[in-house]
C-alpha cells in the first residue's frame, strides 16, 4: 500500500516540475513514507530520519516529510516537536495529495525565521466506537509515476473496520471505505493499456469491499468484471480476512481465467483462546473448513499465511496449537511476526505480555516448522511444468529471467531468451525454500 501512495506522491511532485535526486544528498525535498504496524518500522524511520540530517550541513537544508500511517500516531508529533524539528511536514496516508502545497509553504519559510515551520494534515486519532471522522480516503484522478515493469497495484478501498486487538490500522488508516466500482474498471483498464499484464487489487480486506456502500457489486463481482480487462493477463489481491471469505469468492477464483489461485488467509494464531482476544472473528475450525473449501474447488490452488508468535497470555499449549494448525493446513509459505505491541491498541493493554526470549525460540521454530513444509511441497514441483509471467532478468542466474508462477511461487527459468512480460513454460529441475528453477519447456 505504501509503494502505491510512493507512486502518487511521486507523481505529484513530478507534476509540480520536480525530478526525483539521484543522490539523496543532493535532494532539496526528502519524503519518507512510513508504516506504523511493528515498532521495528517506526525505529528504522527515526534512525534513518537521524542519518539524513548529518549528510548535508552546507547551504539551505532539505525539506523533511514524514508522510504515511506515523504521522497519524499522536505521540509522534510530540517527538517531532520536541526531539525532531528538522522534520518539517507531517502528513497521514489520506492527504498525501496536499504534500505539493505543504512542501511549497515549507520551503518559502526563510531561514531568518527559524527555518521550516511544522505543518500537519492528519485526521484526529480513532476510537473503536467511532466512525465519523474524516476517512483516509483519496481523491480520485491523482497522478501516478509510472514504474518499470509487468506488475501494478490497484488500490480498491481504504481504511478497515476490523479493530483486530494487536493492529493500529483502524486507527491510522481510519474507517473501511470501498473505491468507486467503475473508477477502478477504468484505472485496471488504463494501467492494461499502458502495458501492464498482472494487476495487484489492494485493501485492508478486499473480501469486505463494497460491503460499506448499499447496492454496491461485492468483491466476487469486483473479480469477474474485471477479469473481463482487454490486455490483463493476471489478477492477484491483498490482503483477504478468513473471516469474510466466501464460497462466491471461491467460485470467483475458481471461474476467472486471469485470477491467480493464489489464497492469502492470515491464520494469526491457531489457538482458540488466542483468536478470541485477537478479535480476529473465527475458530481454529471454521480456518480449517475454509481451507478444506478452497482445496476441494480449486486442487493446485496455493494457501500462504500471516502468523504472530507471543501474543499477550500465549501459553507453551497455544503455540502448540499453531504449529498444529501450521501441519494440518501445509501451506505454501508463511509471514512470520513476533507480537509488537502498538500503543493505542487493545493487546498493548493486556496483561501477561510474553517474554523477548520465549518469542523469538518460538518463532525460531515456526520458521523451521514452516520451512520444511515449503520445501516438501516446492520438491513436489520437480519434473513439473509450470508457467511463469516473466517478470525480470534473473542476476543471480546470468543468461536467465524470473518471474511468478499464478500460484505465487519465484522461478528461475535458465537460458530463456523470453522478455519481460512474456509467459512462458519452465521445466522445475531444482528447489529450494523460496525459488524453483530450471530451463525453458521443450
Amino acid at each position: 500500500m505504501n509503494e502505491r501512495d510512493t507512486e502518487t506522491i511521486a507523481g505529484l511532485l513530478i507534476k509540480e516540475g520536480m525530478s526525483q535526486a539521484m543522490d539523496i544528498s543532493e535532494a532539496d525535498v526528502i519524503i519518507l513514507n512510513t508504516c506504523a504496524v511493528r515498532e521495528s518500522a517506526e525505529s528504522k524511520v527515526w534512525s534513518r530520519f537521524g542519518k539524513i540530517r548529518s549528510m548535508r550541513r552546507g547551504g539551505k537544508p532539505p525539506v523533511l516529510v514524514l508522510a504515511g500511517c506515523m504521522a497519524q500516531l499522536p505521540e509522534t508529533a510530540e517527538r517531532v516537536k520536541s526531539k525532531a524539528p528538522y522534520i518539517s511536514v507531517l502528513t497521514g496516508p489520506g492527504f498525501i495529495h496536499e504534500i505539493p502545497q505543504l512542501v511549497r509553504e515549507a520551503m518559502a519559510k526563510k531561514p531568518e525565521d527559524g527555518g521550516h515551520k511544522i505543518l500537519k494534515a492528519v485526521t484526529p486519532a480513532r476510537t473503536a466506537a467511532s466512525r465519523d471522522e474524516s476517512t483516509q480516503l483519496l481523491p480520485e484522478g491523482l497522478p501516478r509515476r509510472s514504474i518499470p515493469g509487468v506488475n501494478a497495484y490497484v488500490t480498491i478501498m481504504y481504511g478497515c473496520d476490523n479493530f483486530c486487538s494487536y493492529c493500529v490500522v483502524p486507527y491510522v488508516r481510519g474507517p473501511q471505505v470501498s473505491r468507486s466500482f467503475q473508477a477502478i474498471l477504468e484505472e485496471t483498464a488504463r494501467l492494461c493499456e499502458e502495458g501492464y499484464k498482472e494487476i495487484t487489487l489492494l485493501g485492508q480486506n478486499v473480501n469486505a469491499y463494497g460491503l460499506d456502500v448499499p447496492g454496491s457489486p461485492d468483491f466476487p463481482a469486483l473479480l469477474r468484471a474485471l477479469d473481463k480487462t482487454p490486455g490483463l493477463l493476471r489478477l492477484r489481491y491483498f490482503t483477504s480476512h478468513p473471516r469474510d471469505f466466501t464460497q462466491e469468492m471461491i467460485e470467483a477464483v475458481r471461474d476467472c481465467p486471469t485470477v491467480c489461485e493464489h489464497f492469502h488467509l492470515p491464520l494469526q494464531s491457531g489457538s482458540d483462546r488466542i483468536l478470541k482476544a485477537m478479535n480476529r472473528g473465527y475458530s481454529r475450525d471454521d480456518y480449517l473448513r475454509l481451507v478444506e473449501r478452497v482445496r476441494e474447488a480449486i486442487p493446485e490452488a496455493s494457501i500462504t499465511t500471516d502468523i504472530i508468535v507471543g501474543f499477550p497470555g500465549e501459553t507453551e499449549e497455544d503455540f502448540q496449537d499453531t504449529l498444529d494448525m501450521v501441519r494440518k493446513c501445509r501451506f505454501d509459505g508463511a509471514f512470520t511476526f513476533i507480537f509488537s505491541p502498538r500503543k493505542g491498541t487493545a493487546a498493548y493493554r493486556m496483561k501477561n505480555q510474553v517474554d523477548k526470549k520465549t518469542k523469538s525460540l518460538r518463532l525460531q521454530e515456526l520458521v523451521e516448522v514452516q520451512g520444511a513444509i515449503t520445501r516438501d511441497i516446492n520438491a513436489s514441483c520437480v519434473g513439473r511444468d509450470m508457467e511463469i509471467l516473466v517478470e525480470s532478468m534473473a542476476e543471480e542466474e546470468p543468461g536467465g529471467v524470473k518471474g511468478r508462477t499464478r500460484t505465487g511461487k519465484m522461478v528461475i527459468a535458465t537460458g530463456s531468451k523470453a522478455s519481460p512480460g512474456d509467459l512462458v513454460n519452465v521445466r522445475i529441475v531444482e528447489y529450494g525454500t523460496w525459488y524453483l528453477k530450471g530451463p525453458v519447456a521443450p
